[in-house]
């Protein structure tokens, strides 16, 4: 079975690594603060999503590529965030630039 992989933050560095996740023949689900980013991937064969929760929902590996701590607890702590879809088994990557005190708090 292959594995659905969500990515959230289609920016400089999030968007060409989605680009080869679908050239890979990846099922793959983007969402991103600004729609024209994740309208442009669904275009190419992305799954669109409207929030961090629905990313969640319909994926087993979900990456993260935002520009700051903020950003990341918005993301999986805030409304419809990625906390809310989480199922057992899921993995959750974080390649953003952020503090480790700050991922801690996030695992916790």
């Amino acid at each position: 079975m292959t594995e659905r992989i969500g990515f959230i933050g289609l920016g400089l560095m999030g968007r060409p690594m989605t680009q080869h996740l679908l050239a890979a023949s990846y099922q793959l689900t983007v969402f991103n603060r600004s729609r024209p980013a994740i309208d442009e991937l669904a275009s190419a064969g992305a799954i669109a999503a409207n929030s961090p929760r629905e990313v969640a929902e319909q994926s087993d590996i979900v990456i993260t590529m935002l520009p700051d701590g903020p950003d990341v607890e918005s993301v999986v702590v805030g409304p419809d965030g990625l906390r809310e879809g989480v199922r057992e088994g899921m993995l959750f990557i974080d390649m953003s630039t952020i503090s480790p005190l700050t991922t801690k708090r996030i695992a916790s």
